[in-house]
């Protein structure tokens, strides 16, 4: 934003440098709450454009807010400004390094700050050709797609491509166990209203992906983390935690966990399904980093058969972020539940969102995205695993795909001070004890390594070393 005033649209157009004129002046005080902006003509005289273009540019900032048009006077500015925002100005440097901290930090944070910290891919990464051209064939769609409501459970065509695509890794699911949602987010959200209430227990992974700490929270659950190996879950652990806390449900990543990038192995899958069983254990299974897959890993939900494990995707980290649309697949008996819970919280599914991914799924572009995507993380998480271990920073496991290395920092180096350093770089980092719900991962960090090749990361990151005598 400039100065906090408005969203700052500067398209690069005329339009947009008249706009951003205007924000200038109003943020340096040239131009007053109350005080009159130049007539339309005198401004295109001034900046040698069109009176259109004027025109055009005062009717944004007239729906933005930033100015008032009163009727036979002019164009005048609004109110009294905005008040300056820290996140306006620069990352947040003094909120406390939690369970949110690296959403909040990535989220708000400006063009220029570097994200190794992240989760998600650059936007250059994504089929943004293949989403523009399923926007320009939805866009002379029947007037429906693109203002209606669409069903509970969600778009049919999508729900039966989902649950052929399912089928190829192994679990038979029909369209009608898949209700559509906003996100992975949303999915396990719905699950814990469906089964969750108030104080009881879920289990986590400890580390595990940070925003399953916050969401628990917010449902008042009791959460107990389990410690995480290179093969899955510590089975033993597990089995105690069942026995002493009698869980309602469990949380964990498929696939590539997030944040260690490690593969649940299928003897530690048959050992989780049995114990589960014997405690009457719901799973919830996040699968949505499947496509970074060469070779599919064991999936929970395969093994079950959708009895007890609830299969959970989306596409916001492989197709767009923007495009909201994830995905659960669940019992036929608990479909119906889940489907009245998401007209509880939100009425109606993102049809516009669900037919685009639908477009850009069937077309076949999306199936070559992937492949491309696939070898282009390989070479990241090569170039960068070589480079953390050239300055002293070791990868807890290599990976075999996916965009996530889980790292140790040297002995004695507490990877929140780093981060809080870093930050104040203009480089948001993910410390590792935003992802512990024990709070024993203060010396490790994850890097997504897709966002992690300008030099600058690994300049800090050596010179925090180096200034501790390693």
């Amino acid at each position: 934003m400039d100065g906090g005033i408005g969203p700052g649209v500067d398209d690069g157009t005329l339009v947009g440098r008249v706009m951003r004129t205007v924000r200038h002046k109003i943020a340096g005080r040239a131009l007053a709450p109350g005080a009159k902006l130049p007539s339309i003509r005198r401004c295109a005289e001034t900046m040698a454009v069109s009176k259109s273009t004027v025109v055009e540019a005062y009717d944004r900032l007239v729906a933005e807010g930033v100015i008032q048009s009163r009727r036979g006077s002019g164009f005048y500015v609004a109110g009294r400004p905005a008040p300056l925002s820290l996140a306006e100005i620069g990352p947040r440097l003094d909120r406390a390094v939690d369970p949110l901290w690296v959403s909040r930090q990535s989220l708000e944070a400006g063009g220029d700050i570097l994200k190794p910290g992240c989760g998600w891919l650059p936007a250059s990464w994504m089929p943004e050709a293949a989403i523009r051209r399923a926007l320009r064939s939805l866009a002379r769609a029947e007037d429906a797609v693109v203002t209606d409501y669409t069903t509970p459970l969600g778009l049919a065509p999508l729900r039966r491509l989902l649950a052929r695509r399912m089928g190829e890794r192994g679990i038979a699911a029909s369209p009608d166990q898949v209700l559509l949602t906003e996100s992975g987010t949303q999915a396990i959200d719905l699950l814990c209203r469906f089964l969750v209430e108030p104080g009881d227990t879920v289990l986590v992974d400890d580390p595990c992906y940070f925003n399953f700490h916050a969401l628990l929270r917010a449902h008042r659950a009791k959460v107990v983390g389990v410690p995480y190996t290179p093969a899955g879950p510590d089975v033993e652990a597990f089995g105690r935690a069942l026995a002493e806390h009698r869980p309602r449900l469990y949380v964990t990543n498929s696939a590539f966990h997030n944040p260690t990038g490690a593969a649940l192995s299928p003897v530690v899958a048959h050992r989780l399904l049995k114990l589960a069983e014997q405690h009457d254990l719901t799973i919830a299974e996040d699968d949505i980093f499947a496509d970074f897959e060469h070779e599919p890993s064991p999936l929970l939900a395969a093994y079950d058969g959708l009895e007890r494990v609830v299969h959970i995707g989306s596409f916001s980290k492989t197709l767009s972020a923007s495009v909201r649309c994830g995905y659960v697949a669940a019992r036929r008996d608990w479909i119906e539940g889940l489907a009245d819970l998401k007209i509880a919280t939100s009425f109606g599914g993102g049809r516009l969102s669900a037919e685009l991914v639908h477009a850009v799924l069937k077309d076949g572009s999306y199936r070559k995205h992937v492949e491309r995507l696939r070898e282009r993380l390989s070479r990241a998480m090569g170039q960068t695993s070589a480079r953390l271990k050239a300055i002293g920073i070791e990868p807890w496991i290599e990976p075999r795909a996916g965009m996530f290395l889980w790292c140790r920092l040297p002995d004695g180096l507490d990877a929140a001070d780093v981060a809080r350093k870093a930050l104040a770089e203009g480089i948001v980092l993910a410390p590792g004890n935003v992802f512990s719900l024990s709070q024993s991962a203060g010396s490790f960090m994850r890097f997504n390594v897709a966002q992690s090749a300008d030099p600058r990361i690994f300049r800090l990151l050596e010179g925090e070393i180096r200034d501790r005598g390693y």
